[in-house]
């Protein structure tokens, strides 16, 4: 089984929100039993909160359940995950700064490496705007994450 984490800031609104859209992709294809996914944050700020009101609003818009608890990234992630994708330049940075060694650094790779239609270096943080941000993201996340799938399917 592949098992992939998503990772954000504070895991409350991107990294989250990726988590739901793959969940449902993977059962829309029949891969559920293939691939694990979870999220985590950079940052333990949030944690055992459930992503921020405002973007399980959004999600539950386009039929996503975001139900997921924030919790920080962990050393054991390195070795528990197959693949640990970061959200912006910030989050890979941290993320390389907390891999346990080159080996599990290599596991980590970047949300829009697997953009298909979209151009974007980065999936925004919305949290400080308003609704339009939330909704760039989930489109940013619905195109990613349908990349990352054929991806895995290959």
């Amino acid at each position: 089984m592949k098992k992939i984490l998503f990772v954000c800031l504070g895991n409350i609104c991107r990294s989250s929100s990726a988590e739901g859209i793959m969940l449902r992709l993977l059962e829309q294809a029949g891969m559920e039993n293939e691939v694990k996914v979870d999220s985590a944050g950079i940052l333990s700020y949030h944690q055992g909160e459930l992503p921020d009101a405002r973007m399980r609003m959004h999600a539950a818009r386009r039929g996503y359940n975001l139900v997921h608890r924030s919790r920080p990234v962990r050393t054991e992630d390195f070795y528990d995950f197959d693949m640990i994708i970061g959200m912006d330049d910030r989050n890979i940075d941290d993320l390389r700064e907390l891999a346990p060694s080159p080996e599990e650094e290599k596991k980590i790779y970047r949300m829009c490496d697997f953009s298909v239609k979209k151009v974007v270096d980065y999936v925004p943080d919305p949290y400080y705007g308003g609704d339009s941000g939330f909704e760039n993201v989930l489109d940013i996340l619905e195109d990613t994450c349908g990349g990352l799938l054929e991806m895995l399917r290959k």
